[in-house]
């Protein structure tokens, strides 16, 4: 596929059906974990301008900042710490609208507003999860988190 991709208007679950299919062109083939990453966070920042999109991997014990589009981050994050830590822990995706209302949040950046965190499951083990921040209250929702983890499951 070329590595141009075609940005939708329209709801976000038209977004998100327009994205998949480009996202799973861009994936198809390659098996580098890194360069899949690094076009997924691409491709969701381009289509919905997230603040931040990214990457964080499980590198002994705990996770290591690895592919993202937006500011600097975090570098390392503990096991239930924060929005991430706690997705990792408790192994499953957590939105969160306001992230001034969750208990030990870690602020990378204080333009974060809201996350959502989603757990990256290979071979029954989270081997990384997919870290999205707006720069505004209530970004995201049930559909967010129906399509990333439907997105996820393209790295394997």
């Amino acid at each position: 596929m070329a590595e141009d991709l075609k940005v939708a208007q329209g709801n976000k679950a038209t977004q998100y059906a327009s994205l998949y299919p480009q996202i799973e062109a861009l994936v198809t083939g390659e098996t580098d974990l890194i360069a899949n990453m690094a076009n997924i966070a691409a491709a969701l920042k381009e289509q919905f301008n997230f603040f931040w999109v990214g990457f964080y991997l499980v590198k002994q014990g705990e996770l290591v900042l690895g592919p993202f589009q937006g500011p600097v981050a975090c570098t390392r994050i503990q096991l239930g710490r924060g929005v991430c830590g706690s997705s990792w822990k408790e192994q499953k995706t957590i939105v969160v609208r306001n992230v001034d209302e969750f208990p030990g949040h870690i602020a990378c950046s204080s333009l974060s507003k809201s996350e959502i965190v989603v757990p990256i499951w290979v071979d029954n083990e989270i081997i990384a999860i997919l870290d999205v921040d707006s720069a505004e209250l209530d970004t995201f929702d049930e559909v967010d988190q129906q399509h990333l983890e439907k997105i996820v499951k393209l790295i394997k």
